[in-house]
């Protein structure tokens, strides 16, 4: 016979009953009393499991429609083992009210009935066998029951010291989590309501971020170096894949940050456009009225760099566009809103090719910030969000830049952004046709954008010329100027701007200042 002052019991609380059953037929076979909440009682009763009902135990009956059952000095005091054995509670298992499953699933953002998705009793529970892990066994995961099952099945009733902090620890991680995800939940709630203007805050005083990993990839930026992709938990359901790989090998690491570079970049025009990305930096892009010209015209700016590149659309793509970039190059991953039935089957020919769409999902990338790791700590800034008012743009030369030139500058002011510095854009017609950047100096930067020029543009007349940051000295212009340069776009700000301003005029070139610089390392 059992003393039943020293007989061991479970407390079982748990919204999610999967699995439940099985656990609890194994607390019952070894003689250890359950105590349950009465929806979960209902569940084991079923079953043919005795347990007896919490307010039966505490001699106190649940109340507010059940909200206030487990909240007992008995209670807490049997798991915190304050008084006799009588009263100790060996087991708490335990899992919440589906609060951001049911905010995540909830298509208005004001959700009236949240409040009854809040546990009030299931953290205090969680929290208070976790404070005393080195007596009770706290289990919030179904997939922790396996453990005590096993335990049991062996005959090693006994948990290590190690398993038990790491149960706790998983406990105050899922009352952290919960707990955050109802803080989101209200900040949301009360931004809308009350304070509109915290929308526009993109560097608050904290940032707490939660990220599940959502798989593991074959490896980071180099062989030796491991990676995974992580997203952040959000409980407005916000973490829908933009992109989505209809074809094709595995991801790489290289190959979704060039993928999204891409998709950025491209998503900056409304008219039929091409991007593509070569190394994280455009190597050609271009606007014209059909997507098959855009791609023609991105690719001849630099045929040898986009050998093995990114090509994005921002149009939906197909078969003779397919056909020719099959033609020209070889390609790592292509990217468009759609693509049509046509060409599906044409690529159903190369498995290998990635293939992603957005399904004409609107993209909106740039009102957010971005994280960089140094040592211990952490560089987080705006991204590079520029929305080119023009209005505030100023033309510093005597030679005014006529409709064409003031299209190409926009056209080349967008890909600069998105150029590693130093970088230099060569416009022609809303295409480039060269592109400088990752030089360590902007001479070296036009050099390089000088000896990428085709012999197809050589001849070509009122080229633009796009810089991410102010262009400092006269060698610059002059070396520009072989190119048959007519208008430059600059940021300026240099010390040596009237003197630029005086060469340009010079060489008649007009100029124009946008006052906002583009680095991007």
């Amino acid at each position: 016979m059992i003393n039943k002052k020293n007989q061991k019991k479970a407390l079982i609380s748990v919204f999610n009953k999967s699995k439940i059953i099985k656990l609890s037929k194994v607390f019952n076979k070894n003689k250890i009393k359950i105590l349950s909440t009465s929806g979960t009682r209902k569940t084991l009763i079923q079953s043919n499991i005795p347990c007896k009902k919490i307010s039966h135990y505490t001699k106190f009956e649940e109340i507010l429609n059940g909200q206030v059952k487990t909240l007992h000095p008995i209670i807490y005091s049997g798991i915190l083992n304050n008084l006799n054995n009588n009263f100790s509670i060996d087991f708490v298992i335990c899992n919440f009210y589906p609060f951001e499953k049911m905010i995540s699933t909830c298509k208005k953002k004001n959700f009236k009935n949240f409040k009854k998705y809040i546990d009030i009793g299931g953290p205090s529970l969680i929290r208070a066998a976790a404070k005393n892990y080195k007596k009770v066994i706290v289990i919030i995961d179904i997939k922790d029951y396996d453990l005590i099952i096993e335990k049991f099945k062996n005959k090693k009733k006994k948990f290590s010291s190690k398993e038990r902090l790491k149960l706790a620890m998983k406990a105050f991680k899922y009352s952290y989590n919960y707990e955050y995800n109802i803080y989101k939940f209200f900040k949301k709630k009360y931004t809308i309501k009350y304070n509109k203007e915290q929308k526009n805050i993109s560097l608050p005083k904290t940032i707490n971020l939660i990220l599940k990993k959502e798989k593991k990839l074959i490896y980071g930026e180099n062989k030796h170096q491991k990676a995974a992709i992580y997203y952040k938990q959000n409980i407005f359901n916000q973490n829908k894949n933009i992109l989505e790989k209809i074809q094709g090998k595995k991801l790489s690491y290289n190959n979704i940050l060039d993928a999204n570079i891409a998709l950025e970049c491209v998503s900056q025009f409304t008219k039929p456009s091409c991007v593509i990305i070569k190394h994280g930096t455009p190597c050609g892009a271009s606007t014209k009225k059909n997507i098959l010209k855009a791609y023609s015209y991105a690719y001849s700016c630099d045929p040898i760099s986009a050998f093995g590149g990114i090509i994005a659309f921002n149009k939906k793509v197909h078969s003779k566009t397919i056909k020719l970039i099959l033609k020209n190059q070889f390609v790592e991953i292509i990217i468009a809103p759609n693509f049509s039935k046509n060409t599906l089957n044409i690529l159903n020919s190369k498995k290998n090719l990635r293939i992603l769409t957005t399904n004409n999902q609107e993209i909106n990338f740039f009102k957010n910030f971005e994280i960089r790791s140094i040592n211990n700590k952490f560089l987080i800034q705006e991204k590079d969000y520029d929305e080119f008012n023009i209005k505030k743009w100023k033309i510093k030369t005597q030679k005014i830049p006529n409709k064409s030139e003031i299209k190409n500058a926009i056209f080349g002011w967008k890909i600069a952004k998105f150029s590693k510095s130093n970088s230099i854009i060569y416009v022609y017609k809303n295409s480039t046709i060269a592109i400088g950047s990752g030089q360590t100096s902007r001479i070296f930067a036009i050099k390089n954008a000088n000896s990428k020029i085709n012999k197809n543009y050589k001849k070509l007349q009122n080229i633009t010329l796009a810089s991410d940051a102010f262009l400092t000295f006269s060698d610059n212009i002059l070396e520009a100027k072989t190119k048959n340069i007519s208008c430059i776009i600059q940021p300026g700000g240099s010390i040596k701007d009237q003197e630029i301003i005086k060469l340009a005029d010079k060489n008649n070139i007009s100029m124009i200042f946008t006052n906002i610089r583009h680095f991007k390392h």
